[in-house]
């Protein structure tokens, strides 16, 4: 843009045919920056801003009504955080254009229809929260507010639908009220306290059994963990009670209220609810996160009570930019640190608690995991005087905390942390964990340090993990990841397959067939079996122990070196495990060998379920095992589980969706032969075509059911022997 701006300058104003037909798109370019932009950084005051910026629409809004319509509707679903930067600008323009007004109003409830329509609830909240919001800017009058809210308390009465349908119709509403709520009680007190009656008896009558599952802690001190709208509705107590004066939201259209106020404003038109679908995606209920309170951040600014509307609203807003930034992290980091009136709240423990709480959010966290790692280390770098001794104190009491703590915030409490401690030379201060050495190795604490510890050693490697410990941590700190090969040596000689070894190891080295290889482990004797005639027919565990040790120790140098060994020998690894028994057995061939080395474990086992040498039941069946009982609190056992679960889940979603897009090719096939009339040639080849699809459609349904029969077996096994295993 900026190059053909120049050229047009130098070349004394000559026409340009492209100039002309590119330039409203310039000009549309130039709005939605304008627009997206305003609010951010600058020389100038926000109000003056504002008032430029409605000058420019106004002034654009005979040709570009659509797109600036679009473009304020879509920022008011997808930037949350400016809110009331958005509303002003609106009141602004409808004090100007008051048509203008009315479309906007008529596009935003059509759009909150569309989104509740396609399940995207979390977007709807920032629109009726716009809504309200445009009650202050005299845009919308309070009364037809009210009747929305009213309308969306309903819900509440409604039998037969699920309890999260009610929920999020009361969520909407109270959490609109820090913004708009002194206007409507000062002009509607008599219908609101009625709603607000209407929600308290809700609430009374709510089922909240789900709650202990979504607690981080199990403790209720040094914070309550208190489920959302429980804690949102005495948020708003205390707001009503405070007589609705809140002092943290950035309220711009105060500024320009002598304009504002002689603004027609407009009714929303009657807004029901949608009715209930069966495949409605309500979100999920959850339990507000607490760490901090006041007496944590001694110095500077006082953070707000937990039950103060100022909390919510700050966390909600921090909560809006790490959805709008995620994939940004420089970018949702600077956001984060120049949040408005950061120097009125100690910012940076608001912050980590809320990094936190998405983190830890049961059952998953919003975005993944390592996004919240790379977010923390971009803020420690902003902010290196001060966030990272925020952060320390942080972990310090997560530490503190562990013992009733849930055990997959536990998990991800330990990558976090190892991950975070590899981008800062694993520093840490141990000696101040040093209580753990004291307990039982199994209890929290100490499981926490050597878990870490051997988390770090993945990203590091093993003497670096023996030199940044002290030697009293030396029981926690993890084995040296070596291969242990059974027939390593000549003390080895006096085990079955130690000859056999010896000629499998030659025969690899040089190169040897497939099928030469097969011939030596003909020879390899069957423990499990006297008669030899029989020996073709029965599982032979020290074929697959000949066999497995000796290729993995030849491979054991790196990770590449034993993807290309399972590789090479897949079809004599698949022959050595046609039975039940012999997929068990590889498995608990790769323990044995790489047992210090949790990480290569993890891999292998997921490239012996890729390359369908062992199937995702047969890895439960291992893992629940009796030889793998010793190991059952060890991580890397559940990471192995989730994986396989994973894979399994994948893998019938993939052949479903094939299934799907060949039914709809088919069913586009028909329609396009009727539609085609009475031509031969063509109704010959869509026969020919529809034969080929009707035999692939055939094929994917065997291999669906074949695939669903599979997982329903993994999660058969998988509840069977984990009972078993507790019993």
């Amino acid at each position: 843009m900026s190059r053909r701006r120049q050229s047009d300058e130098n070349d004394g104003g000559q026409p340009h045919k492209r100039r002309r037909t590119s330039e409203p798109i310039e000009i549309e370019d130039r709005l939605e920056s304008l627009i997206c932009r305003v609010g951010e950084k600058s020389t100038s005051s926000l109000e003056s801003n504002l008032e430029g910026l409605a000058g420019v629409l106004e002034a654009d809004l005979p040709n570009y009504k659509n797109k600036i319509l679009r473009i304020l509707c879509a920022v008011a679903r997808l930037l949350p955080e400016k809110l009331t930067v958005y509303t002003t600008l609106v009141g602004l323009l409808n004090a100007r254009n008051y048509n203008f007004g009315g479309e906007f109003v008529e596009a935003m409830i059509r759009q909150l229809k569309e989104t509740l329509k396609n399940n995207l609830y979390n977007e709807a909240v920032y629109l009726v929260r716009f809504l309200s919001d445009l009650v202050n800017c005299h845009v919308i009058a309070a009364p037809s507010m009210v009747a929305m809210f009213e309308n969306f308390v309903s819900v509440t009465q409604e039998e037969d639908v699920p309890q999260v349908r009610s929920d999020w119709f009361v969520y909407v509403v109270l959490s609109c009220l820090p913004w708009v709520g002194k206007e409507l009680y000062e002009k509607k007190d008599v219908e609101m306290d009625r709603l607000l009656s209407q929600v308290e008896g809700y609430l009374k009558r709510r089922v909240k059994t789900h709650v202990p599952m979504l607690q981080v802690w199990t403790a209720e001190t040094p914070h309550p963990q208190e489920e959302y709208l429980d804690c949102l509705w005495a948020q708003i107590q205390k707001l009503k009670k405070d007589r609705w004066q809140e002092r943290h939201i950035l309220r711009p259209y105060i500024a320009f209220d002598s304009v504002l106020c002689e603004a027609l404003q407009h009714n929303l038109p009657p807004f029901t609810p949608p009715g209930h679908m069966p495949d409605a995606q309500y979100p999920m209920p959850r339990v507000v996160f607490r760490m901090f309170d006041y007496t944590d951040a001694p110095e500077g600014p006082v953070m707000p009570g937990s039950h103060s509307v100022e909390r919510f609203v700050i966390e909600e807003n921090l909560h809006c930019i790490i959805k709008t930034h995620w994939k940004e992290r420089k970018t949702c980091a600077a956001q984060l640190l120049s949040y408005p009136g950061k120097n009125k709240i100690p910012l940076n423990y608001h912050i980590v608690e809320v990094i936190f709480g998405e983190l830890f959010q049961l059952p998953a966290p919003p975005h993944i995991d390592v996004m919240y790692t790379t977010l923390l280390i971009e803020l420690c770098k902003l902010q290196p005087g001060s966030l990272p001794q925020v952060l320390a104190q942080a972990t310090e009491m997560l530490y503190m905390r562990l013992d009733t703590m849930n055990t997959i915030c536990i998990d991800r409490l330990i990558n976090w942390f190892s991950h975070h401690l590899s981008n800062f030379q694993f520093r840490w201060s141990w000696d101040d964990w040093a209580d753990c050495l004291t307990l039982d190795l199994e209890k929290p604490k100490p499981k926490f340090v050597k878990e870490v510890l051997e988390k770090c050693m993945r990203l590091s490697y093993h003497q670096r993990i023996v030199d940044i410990v002290p030697p009293t941590f030396a029981a926690l700190i993890p084995a040296e990841p070596i291969f242990i090969f059974k027939y390593a040596d000549e003390s080895a000689a006096s085990l079955p397959g130690y000859p056999a070894s010896i000629t499998v190891g030659n025969a690899i080295k040089n190169r040897a067939s497939n099928e030469e290889i097969l011939t030596i482990l003909k020879e390899v004797p069957n423990p499990n079996q006297e008669d030899d005639d029989d020996e073709g027919e029965s599982f032979n565990p020290l074929k697959i122990d000949v066999f497995l040790q000796t290729l993995l120790h030849l491979a054991a140098k790196s990770f590449s070196h034993s993807f290309s060994a399972l590789a090479k020998f897949h079809e004599i690894l698949k022959t050595l495990t046609e039975s039940d028994e012999g997929k068990l057995h590889i498995l608990k061939v790769v323990y044995e060998v790489w047992r210090n080395h949790p990480q290569i474990i993890a891999v292998l086992v997921d490239k012996l379920i890729r390359t369908q040498i062992v199937d995702c039941a047969a890895v439960a069946n291992w893992l629940f095992s009796q030889d793998m009982a010793h190991e059952f609190t060890r991580l890397f056992i559940w990471e192995i589980l989730h994986s396989t679960i994973r894979k399994m889940n994948k893998h019938v979603q993939k052949i479903q969706k094939e299934l799907e897009e060949a039914k709809d090719k088919l069913e586009k096939q028909q329609h396009k032969r009727r539609d085609s009339g009475d031509d031969e040639d063509m109704d010959k080849n869509s026969e020919d075509e529809e034969g080929q699809l009707e035999e692939q459609i055939e094929r994917l349904q065997e291999k669906v059911e074949s695939a669903q029969s599979e997982q329903k077996n993994l999660f058969l096994v998988i509840f069977q022997q984990f009972c078993a295993l507790q019993l």
